[in-house]
């Protein structure tokens, strides 16, 4: 047992980085590792007398082996929510008291990161801020729930009352005050012994990026999960009851990243319990009430994001972008980023460079589409590719009749007899890449308000069979995907946009064509797939390289600054929180 725990408390930080860093160190950058997605069930950010009771079955049914009534949908039992600003302003008078000993730690771990003259935002500020002593910070405002708790703080410059809980989903809290705050206004971000109320932690966590100044950077300290049960355990998550210490600071660290992914850095975990604490948890903390409580931090800054488009490094800058976009998983911008930045590379003119840029913004409303299609048959990957040539295309601004056309297109909505059924029905034979080629083109020609614009969409529906019956006639050898492939590119290519081809000229065209230059306009076809693929795959390669060096870096500056221990020739100075030489 006391192996086991021992094996439990063993840092997953390199040696240089916890000497170089504040005591406690024990989780460091390079040691977390996330799925995917948000991993999160709804019902674990509720607190447990807020979670729906399942209808109660109807057990003679069910005894006999018959089959129930289920004419109806059952429906769940609705459960009072907890008005939390009523709660902690209202009808809960206890204060959150830490022991001394853990006060101390916490004051220890502010004192070295905290200068005099920062700006300072605390959410969930009450009556206690445990500043280090003697700090003379430039303003301190506090966000909490308790408007007479946080006036008990002489630390606080200004109050701000507010429930943390009441957020935009997927945007931030709710909070005109909290806004008006404006963005990258604050040098730090403390919340100590809050995070266990969260109902809705991402928002919150991307308020707080949005209010950091960049490179700055958000604290968030947590007592053991049983420090607080006799007093607040009823606005308690569901989720901060049913998990362990150790797993709160996974969780706490998995809030900064599907917050703003990698626009958190230098995401770090500590274990700043005072040396006298016991590490017990459950019925073990309950039965010895004495224990000192044990303290805990995890704590991230700010990336610097990218005003434009870095053509030296689009990708990087591509990400930045998407930080804090909704929808999306963190999956599909990894995805995302690559692509966006192949295409960027691929442009020469700078219009059109600048009209990629500004559509990142729209890719949230592309993806409310692709998050309902069946990843079996249309996978990530294909949903990033699509939604990277749209924001591509110059004309598209994801307004709602293009949305409509994409819906349609991808058998969301029922298709309009006039336009998105013919090209269904009549480009059923072609792959599923393909298709989604397909999509890119036509869908950002809807909602131009161009007359002749329409007409073109008209032009290219109504061409498409007598178009395949000219390649049949020419190549009959030619498979039925790739006739479907080569005319809807040509038709795309010459009559999809005005100013082009018309009609008639069109059709001369085809009709002059032979079949080896049919072949070899689908030969040029197929390998601009090829080359996005080895291009793809390049740019992949040429990012581990990268990733690879930075790694070799920081392994040498480890190993000077193990030498430079050793030798003592240079020490952290925390005051400039540099390695500095030792002046003899």
């Amino acid at each position: 047992m006391r192996e086991e725990q021992a094996k439990k408390n063993i840092p997953m930080a390199s040696e240089a980085e916890r000497e170089n860093d504040a005591p406690g160190l024990r989780v460091g950058t390079n040691a977390w590792k996330w799925p995917p997605v948000w991993p999160y069930q709804e019902e674990s950010f509720m607190r447990p007398k807020e979670i729906p009771k399942a209808p109660t079955p109807n057990l003679s049914t069910m005894m006999t082996g018959g089959i129930p009534d289920i004419k109806d949908e059952p429906v769940s039992e609705e459960v009072e929510k907890l008005n939390i600003l009523k709660y902690w302003s209202e009808e809960n008078t206890a204060k959150t008291e830490i022991d001394e000993e853990a006060a101390e730690k916490i004051r220890s771990h502010y004192g070295f990161y905290l200068r005099d003259g920062m700006s300072v935002l605390e959410f969930g500020a009450a009556e206690e801020s445990y500043l280090p002593e003697n700090i003379k910070l430039a303003s301190h405002v506090g966000v909490g729930a308790s408007k007479k708790l946080m006036e008990e703080n002489s630390a606080l410059t200004k109050v701000i009352v507010a429930d943390l809980n009441d957020v935009e989903e997927e945007k931030g809290v709710n909070s005109d005050d909290l806004r008006s705050l404006g963005a990258n206004s604050f040098d730090v971000i403390l919340m100590a012994n809050t995070i266990d109320f969260l109902t809705s932690p991402r928002e919150v966590f991307k308020s707080a990026w949005y209010l950091l100044k960049p490179g700055g950077t958000m604290i968030v300290s947590f007592a053991n999960k049983d420090a607080y049960t006799s007093k607040f355990q009823e606005a308690q998550t569901k989720m901060w009851m049913d998990m362990t210490d150790d797993q709160h600071m996974w969780i706490c660290g998995s809030f900064f990243q599907f917050s703003a992914g990698s626009g958190w850095e230098n995401l770090k975990g500590f274990d700043i319990s005072p040396e006298e604490s016991q590490k017990k948890e459950g019925l073990q903390a309950l039965i010895n009430q004495n224990q000192k409580m044990n303290m805990y931090v995890v704590q991230a800054s700010k990336a610097f994001q990218d005003d434009s488009i870095d053509p030296n490094n689009p990708e990087k800058s591509f990400r930045s972008k998407m930080w804090l976009l909704p929808t999306m998983e963190d999956r599909d911008k990894q995805l995302l980023a690559p692509r966006l930045a192949r295409a960027f590379q691929s442009l020469k003119n700078d219009d059109e460079k600048d009209a990629i840029a500004r559509h990142v913004d729209v890719l949230p409303r592309v993806y409310e589409s692709l998050v309902k299609m069946d990843t079996f048959s249309f996978t990530f990957s294909m949903q990033a590719q699509l939604a990277a040539d749209l924001v591509t295309d110059k004309d598209f601004d994801a307004n709602d009749e293009q949305i409509l056309a994409l819906k349609m297109g991808l058998g969301l909505r029922a298709p309009s007899k006039e336009f998105w059924e013919p090209v269904g029905r009549l480009t059923g034979a072609m792959v599923p890449e393909d298709k989604v080629n397909l999509l890119a083109h036509i869908v950002p020609r809807f909602g131009s308000g161009d007359p002749n614009q329409e007409a073109c969409l008209g032009n290219f529906v109504t061409g498409l069979s007598p178009t395949f019956s000219v390649l049949k006639s020419k190549s009959p050898g030619m498979t039925e995907s790739d006739i479907q492939l080569l005319g809807t590119e040509m038709l795309a290519a010459e009559i999809l946009k005005p100013g082009r081809s018309s009609k008639e000229q069109f059709a001369s065209w085809l009709g002059s064509l032979t079949e080896e230059e049919m072949k070899e306009y689908l030969k040029r076809r197929k390998s601009f797939k090829e080359l996005a693929i080895v291009e793809m795959k390049e740019m992949q390669a040429e990012r581990q390289a990268e990733k690879e060096r930075i790694e070799e870096y920081r392994k040498k500056m480890m190993e000077q600054q193990e030498k430079a221990r050793a030798e003592r020739s240079m020490a952290f100075n925390p005051e400039t929180g540099k390695m500095e030489k030792i002046e003899s």
